[in-house]
């Protein structure tokens, strides 16, 4: 089961972080997809396993692709905001009556 498709009433431009390059971080081409945006802030484990604090959660329709370290701006264009990706979790029920969806973590 998906979440519906009218829950999506945000947009996000996602840089997908690709890697380190000698001048500093290196970001994929820019992709506006449609998403579900929560601001509050809550205390997550990065990927090393520390505690950090998330001001936004955004939820995508599944198999959305945003790695960790990746750009992401809500609302696009310019009065949004640019934010980098603390985690980004699959969150699929495996068939079961679930929301499945793409949850994103950022600062």
């Amino acid at each position: 089961m998906l979440i519906p498709e009218w829950v999506f009433t945000h947009t996000a431009v996602i840089e997908p972080f690709e890697g380190e390059g000698a001048y500093g971080p290196i970001f994929g081409d820019p992709v506006t997809k449609k998403c579900l945006v929560d601001d509050e802030r809550r205390l997550v484990r990065n990927a090393e396993g520390s505690e950090v604090v998330s001001d936004t959660t955004i939820f995508f329709p599944p198999g959305t692709h945003c790695p960790e370290g990746s750009r992401v701006t809500v609302p696009p264009g310019p009065d949004g905001r640019t934010t980098t990706v603390i985690a980004s979790y699959n969150r699929s029920g495996g068939g079961l009556p679930t929301p499945d969806h793409t949850e994103v973590v950022c600062r």
